[in-house]
């Protein structure tokens, strides 16, 4: 049987990139314009490669009782990592994925097909458009994960966006994003500050290093209107092979300190990495 070999495309906004993993027979890492996006194993769908992705799914398995179906709103598509792990680890789980870029979506779909029964709609389109007219308390878990090359786009970051993602939520939904800052966290700040003005509960997950401010990197943001089990979280992301902290309650209202909601009109990107700051994890 032939080495399988790297795929290049140019989709609607970028150019993406397969490439297969030399370790891993069926694995496959999806740039797009040379920002590491997604990685995927077709044989084992739980295998979460990058860690910001593995402190989501620690979430994912925390949200509810283990195995229970649930329905699931991911805003941002990439080589679906994500809705796999969901259709693996809670089946009969239905799930929408948004992806702004269409053609990225027909590439994924075409070389790693997604697992058989799995009840994964895809939807190519803007999530914030597609999220104003989703129709209220229809899903139990929101996972944003919209980068614009390696940025989260403006319009995905503001009061008015993060109103429309409670809108959508049951009751006892969560929140999940995943976000990058580095010191003095502005734009962290200002997130975890919008996402208090429209939840009661909120949860980051990131690096000690990270929190130090002794380098850029990825943050996981949880946010609901019921209590999150953070004991759990917290020793699962402290036993991962890059420990995490979760930081919550006091210390996490003393992190956002002055920082305020931000509106529409003041909404920006988040920062733009430095060179090299995304790989594998």
């Amino acid at each position: 049987m032939s080495e399988p070999i790297p795929v290049v495309r140019a989709t609607d906004h970028g150019t993406a990139k397969l490439m297969p993993d030399v370790d891993r027979a069926r694995a496959w890492l999806l740039t797009v314009d040379g920002a590491p996006q997604s990685y995927v194993d077709l044989d084992e769908p739980t295998h979460l490669e990058f860690e910001y992705a593995r402190r989501l799914g620690y979430v994912l398995d925390a949200v509810a009782e283990p195995g229970r179906p649930l329905d699931v709103l991911h805003l941002g598509g990439g080589a679906l990592t994500l809705p796999r792990y969901v259709a693996a680890t809670r089946p009969g789980s239905r799930q929408d994925v948004v992806e702004a870029d269409g053609a990225l979506l027909t590439l994924v779909t075409e070389r790693l097909p997604v697992p058989d029964g799995a009840d994964i709609a895809l939807h190519p389109a803007d999530a914030r458009a597609w999220l104003e007219a989703a129709p209220d308390d229809t899903a139990d878990v929101l996972i944003a994960d919209v980068f614009g090359g390696s940025r989260v786009p403006a319009h995905l970051t503001s009061l008015g966006y993060a109103r429309e993602a409670e809108r959508v939520l049951r009751a006892g939904g969560v929140y999940l994003a995943n976000l990058a800052d580095a010191a003095p966290f502005a734009f962290l700040r200002s997130q975890l500050a919008t996402l208090a003005a429209v939840f009661e509960e909120l949860v980051l997950i990131a690096e000690p290093g990270v929190l130090r401010g002794r380098r850029f990197g990825n943050a996981v943001l949880v946010a609901a209107h019921r209590p999150l089990d953070t004991s759990a979280l917290a020793r699962r992301t402290a036993s991962d092979v890059f420990p995490a902290r979760v930081e919550h309650g006091p210390a996490l209202r003393e992190f956002i300190g002055a920082a305020r909601p931000v509106p529409d009109a003041e909404a920006v990107p988040s920062p733009e990495p430095p060179d090299g700051a995304f790989g594998i994890g």
